[in-house]
C-alpha cells in the first residue's frame, strides 16, 4: 500500500515553484535555486502540478544557460506534468518554451507549427507576463523567419500585458527584442531608444545575461551608426561577464558579433582575441552566428592587408549569406556581409564583381525598406484578433446577461477592448510617422521624397506652374564630426532641421536627402524665388549659435543649388540631377553660396 500524498509539501513545493518562475527575469540565480528547491518538494510528494511548475522556470533557465536539447528535455518533462495535473496554462507556457527551443536549434518550421495553434486558448487561459511570454515566442518565430510585420504585432501586444507593474521583469525583455527587431529593419536610432528603456528597466534587476543581450543590441546599433568606439566601453564589459550561470551563460554569447565591433573600431588585437573565443565555444545552429563570425574573421584578414584570404573567409559562408541554405539568416547580417564582399573585390581590382556584390547589398536594403513599409500594417493582424475577443465576450454576455456578475465582467470586456482599439490606431499612426519620417531630424525622408515628388512634379506640368526644387548641403559637416563627434554632427543636423521646417510653407515640403544633405520642393514657385527663399534660409543658418558646453559653434554656411521644372521640364529625374548639379558647382565656387539654373 502506497503512502498517502502529504498535502502540506505539494502545497509547499506549488508555492516555491510559482515563486520562481515570477522571479525568473528579476533574480535569476535566485528563481533556479527555489526551483531546484520546490522540484525536491515535488517529487517528494508526487505532485504533477507542483512537478511541472518547478521543472518549467529549469527549462526557460536551460534555454539561456545551457544546449537547446538540454532545455527540450527538461520543457517536455514539464509539459508531461501538466497534462497529468490538467494544468493548462502549464501546457502552453511549456510548449512556448519548447517552440524557443526549436527555432534556437534551427528549427524554425516546426517552432511556429508547435505554438501557433495554442494562440487562441493562450489569449484566453494566460495573462499578464504569461501571455507575454507566449506572444514573445510567437514573435520570435516570426522573427527568426524575416516577418518582422508579424513580429511587431506580437512583440507590441506582449509589452501591453507583461508592463512594469505586473510583468515581473519580462517588459525589459521585450524592449530588448523590439531593439533587435528594429535592428534588422535598420532603424537603429530607434533601436537605441529600445535598448536604454530596456536597461533603465534591467538596473532594477538581477539578471546578468539580459543585461549583456541589452549591451549588445547597443553595440550592433553604434557599430552600424559608424560609432563603433563609442561601443567599446560596452563591448568590454559585456566580455568580462562571467561566461556561466553567474554571468551572460556560454550559449550565444555573441562573441563574433562583439569581434567585429572591435574591428570596425580598429582594435585589431582585441578583435582577434574574441575570434578565438567565438571558434572555440560551443556553436549554435544559428546562421547569423556563422555569417557574422565569417565578417569577422575577413575583417581580421583585411586589417593585415590580405583581402585575398579576407575574400575566402567570406566565401566559406556564401551559402548561409543567399539562396536555400539563408533560412533564418537576418537581413542586417546578409546586407553587412555582401557591403563587405563588394568593398573587398574593390580592393582586389575586381570591378564586375564588386559591382554585383554591390547590387546583392542593395537588393537586401531595399527588401528591409519594403519589410519596415509592410510594418506599419501589421497592426492589421492584432485588430482582427481583437474583434475576435469582441465576438467571444458578446457570445458569453448572451450566456449569463440574467446575473448581474455577467453584465459587469461584460462591462470591463468592451472598455479593455476600446482601450486594445485605441492602442492599435495609436500604434498604426507610430508606424506611419516611422516610415516617412526622419527620427533625427523630424522631415520627411528620402523615401517620402520618392513617393511626393513624381506626384508634384505631374501636377506642376498639368497647370503649367513651376515647381523649384533645392538641395542643399552642410558646409563641412564631416570636419565636424571627425572633430567634435558624431553626437555634435547629431545636434547640428536637428538644429538645421527644425530651421528648415520654420521657414516654409504649409505647402513646400522639405526631406533630409541623405547624410548632411536635404531637399526643399517649392510648388508654384520659379527657380529665381527658391533661389531667394534659400537664401533668407542661408542667412539665417549663418547667425545660428551651437552652445554645447565648453563648445561654441557658429558662422555656419551651406552650399545649395535651385532649379525648377520649366528649366529641367524632362522628370522628376532630371529636375533633381539638375539642381545637384548646381549644388556641385556652388561647392566649387568656394562654398557658402545658392546657385541656380540658367534658363532653358
Amino acid at each position: 500500500m502506497s503512502p498517502p500524498r502529504p498535502p502540506a509539501a505539494a502545497a509547499k513545493a506549488l508555492r516555491l515553484a510559482r515563486r520562481s518562475w515570477r522571479l525568473l527575469h528579476l533574480d535569476s540565480s535566485l528563481a533556479i535555486a527555489l526551483a531546484e528547491r520546490a522540484l525536491v518538494l515535488a517529487d517528494a510528494s508526487d505532485d504533477p502540478a507542483a512537478q511541472g511548475w518547478a521543472r518549467l522556470p529549469r527549462g526557460f533557465h536551460l534555454l539561456y544557460f545551457a544546449t537547446p536539447a538540454e532545455a527540450m528535455a527538461e520543457l517536455a518533462r514539464a509539459r508531461s506534468c501538466f497534462e497529468a495535473a490538467g494544468d493548462r496554462a502549464g501546457v502552453i507556457l511549456a510548449s512556448a518554451g519548447l517552440a524557443r527551443a526549436m527555432w534556437r536549434d534551427g528549427a524554425f518550421a516546426q517552432a511556429i507549427a508547435c505554438v501557433l495553434p495554442l494562440r487562441d486558448e493562450g489569449w484566453r487561459v494566460l495573462k499578464n507576463e504569461q501571455r507575454g511570454v507566449l506572444l514573445n515566442t510567437i514573435a520570435g518565430c516570426y522573427s527568426a523567419r524575416g516577418q518582422s510585420e508579424q513580429a511587431f504585432a506580437y512583440m507590441y501586444q506582449a509589452l501591453r500585458d507583461a508592463g512594469p507593474a505586473r510583468g515581473h521583469g519580462f517588459d525589459a525583455v521585450l524592449h530588448c527584442n523590439l531593439a533587435h527587431e528594429l535592428l534588422q529593419l535598420g532603424d537603429y536610432h530607434e533601436a537605441l531608444r529600445y535598448v536604454d528603456r530596456g536597461l533603465e528597466r534591467c538596473a532594477g534587476l538581477s539578471n546578468p545575461r539580459l543585461l549583456s543581450v541589452l549591451l549588445i543590441n547597443r553595440t550592433i546599433s553604434l557599430t552600424e551608426l559608424g560609432r563603433a568606439r563609442e561601443a567599446l566601453p560596452d563591448l568590454l564589459r559585456v566580455r568580462d561577464l562571467p561566461a556561466d550561470e553567474s554571468g551572460r551563460g556560454h550559449m550565444a554569447s555573441h562573441f563574433e558579433t562583439l569581434a567585429i565591433t572591435a574591428l570596425c573600431a580598429g582594435e585589431t588585437e582585441l578583435g582577434r582575441e574574441l575570434i578565438a573565443r567565438a571558434e572555440s565555444r560551443v556553436r549554435a545552429a544559428i546562421p547569423d552566428e556563422r555569417i557574422e563570425l565569417a565578417i569577422a574573421t575577413a575583417l581580421s584578414a583585411r586589417a593585415d592587408g590580405d583581402p585575398e584570404r579576407a575574400l575566402a573567409a567570406l566565401h566559406q559562408a556564401l551559402a548561409l549569406a543567399g539562396g536555400p541554405g539563408a533560412d533564418g539568416a537576418s537581413l542586417r547580417v546578409r546586407c553587412m556581409f555582401h557591403r563587405l564582399r563588394s568593398e573587398l573585390h574593390e580592393a582586389l581590382g575586381d570591378s564586375a564583381a564588386a559591382l554585383g556584390a554591390l547590387q546583392d547589398w542593395q537588393r537586401l536594403h531595399l527588401e528591409r525598406v519594403d519589410l519596415a513599409s509592410r510594418a506599419r500594417y501589421q497592426a492589421a493582424a492584432l485588430q482582427t484578433e481583437l474583434l475576435r475577443l469582441r465576438q467571444r465576450l458578446d457570445e458569453k454576455a448572451a450566456e449569463s446577461r440574467a446575473t448581474e456578475r455577467a453584465r459587469a465582467e461584460l462591462e470591463a470586456a468592451h472598455t479593455l477592448l476600446s482601450q486594445r482599439m485605441a492602442e492599435v490606431q495609436a500604434l498604426q499612426q507610430a508606424l506611419r510617422q516611422q516610415a516617412t519620417r526622419d527620427a533625427l531630424t523630424g522631415l520627411f525622408n528620402r523615401r517620402h521624397l520618392n513617393e511626393t515628388l513624381p506626384a508634384m512634379f505631374a501636377l506642376a506640368t498639368r497647370d503649367a506652374q513651376p515647381l523649384a526644387v533645392a538641395i542643399i548641403d552642410l558646409d563641412h559637416f564631416k570636419a565636424v564630426n571627425d572633430r567634435h563627434g558624431h553626437a555634435v554632427g547629431d545636434r547640428l543636423l536637428a538644429g538645421f532641421g527644425r530651421l528648415l521646417a520654420e521657414g516654409i510653407r504649409r505647402s513646400d515640403v522639405a526631406c533630409r536627402y541623405g547624410g548632411e544633405e536635404f531637399c526643399l520642393l517649392m510648388p508654384r514657385t520659379d527657380a529665381p524665388a527658391g533661389r531667394r527663399k534659400v537664401q533668407a534660409l542661408l542667412r539665417r543658418w549663418r547667425g545660428e549659435v551651437f552652445a554645447l558646453g565648453e563648445l561654441t559653434l557658429a558662422g555656419l554656411s551651406f552650399s545649395a543649388g535651385v532649379s525648377d521644372s520649366t528649366r529641367a521640364p524632362g522628370s522628376p529625374e532630371a529636375l533633381l540631377q539638375s539642381a545637384d548639379d548646381e549644388l556641385l558647382a556652388a561647392k566649387r565656387d568656394g562654398r557658402d553660396r545658392v546657385r541656380v539654373a540658367e534658363a532653358a
